[in-house]
């Protein structure tokens, strides 16, 4: 029978650390177009380069970078440690044939939003004009521009690199004549009255930013994508309340389409998105 990867790499490590170790090697990890993403428990310590060497072997990556914490501040920057292989780490990857230019060291890709980035791909049509606040490089933009073809998407994002990678990767998937990149803080620059559509793509008091987004509305009244981190607990009453209350200042009533969860965010805390309509 076939051995799995993780198989190959206890086998070419055994005799290179000791053997108790083995059972502390990493089950899973990130792979995002060439570069590897490992977390390691503590025992391990300095072997690590060399455990990071027959993972990139075994699973074809040019370098290993060590999960050490999440993500960090508001421009949500990864907190990850070179570890092996080649220190440009700036690398492509593909996803449902759509390609993401970016450096996993400077900028954040979660694996786990793949399924909502899918179905974000598909939900929009020719006749709509989208505003994607909190674009980062395109991770809704561009597969929507790609596969749905709306016939605008303004995408907003005031981290300087993430505008970088957001503009090549509107060239690389060939998509100059829909997406509008535009770089700056969200409260100053999502456009008025023009949205048929609102992706609100964000988890640090996402609320706060829901005037913006109805505002970006053609007449205040069209859909909102509204992200939200939730203990579960709290599901589905606070972000749902949370839209109607915001949507009340402007006369308006939210009818809810769909909550979905997109994952598990912390014990017992979900990361969710709400498509709502506001009429």
């Amino acid at each position: 029978m076939r051995k799995t990867p993780y198989e190959v790499i206890v086998e070419r490590l055994s005799g290179e650390i000791p053997d108790r170790l083995l059972s502390a090697l990493p089950r899973k990890w990130e792979k995002l177009g060439d570069i590897l993403i490992l977390k390691f428990s503590g025992e391990l310590g300095s072997y690590k380069p060399k455990i990071a060497e027959v993972y990139a072997d075994v699973l074809n990556c040019r370098s290993v970078l060590e999960d050490v914490g999440g993500i960090e501040g508001e421009l949500r920057i990864p907190k990850l440690r070179f570890v092996y292989g080649d220190r440009n780490t700036e690398t492509i990857h593909i996803e449902n044939r759509i390609r993401f230019k970016f450096d996993p060291m400077r900028i954040m890709f979660s694996s786990g939003n793949k399924d909502e980035r899918i179905r974000m791909a598909n939900i929009s049509n020719e006749e709509e004009v989208v505003v994607d606040m909190f674009a980062g490089i395109g991770y809704f933009s561009i597969p929507m521009a790609v596969c749905s073809k709306p016939k605008k998407i303004y995408a907003i994002e005031k981290n300087p690199i993430a505008f970088g990678y957001l503009e090549d990767n509107i060239v690389l998937n060939h998509v100059v004549n829909i997406v509008e990149p535009i770089f700056g803080d969200n409260r100053e620059k999502t456009p008025k009255n023009v949205a048929d559509r609102v992706i609100m793509g964000y988890l640090k008091d996402t609320y706060l930013y829901l005037p913006y987004a109805i505002e970006s509305l053609r007449n205040n009244e069209g859909i909102i994508h509204y992200h939200e981190i939730c203990p579960n607990e709290l599901l589905p009453r606070r972000p749902t309340r949370r839209l109607k209350e915001a949507a009340e200042r402007y006369g308006k009533d939210v009818e809810i389409i769909k909550i979905n969860k997109v994952k598990s965010y912390a014990p017992g805390i979900s990361h969710v998105v709400v498509d709502a309509r506001l009429r």
